[in-house]
């Protein structure tokens, strides 16, 4: 657990409070791995809150758009949110059991810079997320 609270969720882009969204805010924050909406809304549900999984898809999507959370696609192409440091990272995810582990890469972004100005690409942007087998599931 990563022990960040609700109160570490603090917007690039300012969205509004609701108390839905800080229900969920708090879900990510209590969990180090990647989630499915499906899994928080499970995990909402149980802790006795009532939420649509409606609710919970369209205030991910807000948090999302305003930076409080990471998005990746899982092998099967569903969306899966963390609560994660600010700043450009990129994270080692286990397959087996959703460990993560944040991590910077100067080599990808020199590598990054370089391909898109061979390229003339200006004003670019990536994301790389990196699966295995953490050492805990070898």
């Amino acid at each position: 657990m990563s022990g960040a609270s609700s109160g570490d969720l603090q917007p690039a882009t300012a969205i509004r409070s609701t108390r839905q969204r800080l229900a969920i805010a708090e879900a990510l924050a209590a969990c180090d791995e990647f989630r499915s909406a499906q899994q928080i809304h499970e995990q909402l549900r149980t802790s006795g809150y009532s939420i649509g999984l409606t609710t919970v898809y369209r205030n991910l999507q807000a948090l999302a758009d305003a930076d409080q959370v990471d998005v990746l696609r899982n092998d099967n192409g569903e969306s899966q949110y963390r609560h994660c440091s600010t700043g450009h990272h990129h994270h080692l995810v286990c397959r087996f059991c959703g460990a993560t582990v944040e991590v910077q890469a100067d080599p990808v972004e020199r590598w990054a810079g370089k391909v898109a100005k061979d390229f003339g690409f200006s004003e670019v942007t990536h994301t790389v997320e990196v699966f295995g087998r953490c050492p805990a599931c070898v």
